[in-house]
């Protein structure tokens, strides 16, 4: 099985209590049939801090008109199978969208002083 990182795009608008649970929903689907295995619901974009060779930016490096919302990390058999599943997130039919790249290598630090480095 191959690594896909999901990235959820919105707005910026915060969604309604029902789209949230849209997205609860479709979690809960993924994580039922195996192939979620991590998701991050990120910060309002207005918090975020942009660092580049010349220095720190308050808010979004880029002005954008959609802004990640998301990262999802699921497994799936090949792209195809990644893009089955990343058609079915709410954030396609709540006026936003999803793009998926194939993870090539990662690292995770799976404890307090134990690492692990994968290719």
């Amino acid at each position: 099985m191959a690594q896909f990182a999901i990235f959820i795009y919105g707005d910026g608008v915060p969604g309604t209590p029902e789209e949230l649970a849209e997205h609860d929903r479709h979690s809960e689907d993924l994580i039922g049939d195996g192939s979620l295995t991590a998701a991050f619901a990120l910060a309002p974009f207005t918090e975020a801090t942009s660092v580049r060779g010349d220095g720190v930016t308050d808010g979004p490096y880029t002005e954008s008109k959609e802004i990640i919302a998301g990262i999802g990390i699921v497994e799936a058999a090949d792209r195809e199978a990644a893009l089955a599943i990343a058609r079915r997130n709410p954030a396609t039919w709540q006026g936003g969208g999803v793009e998926v790249r194939e993870i090539v290598g990662s690292y995770i630090r799976t404890g307090e002083r134990s690492d692990t480095l994968l290719p």
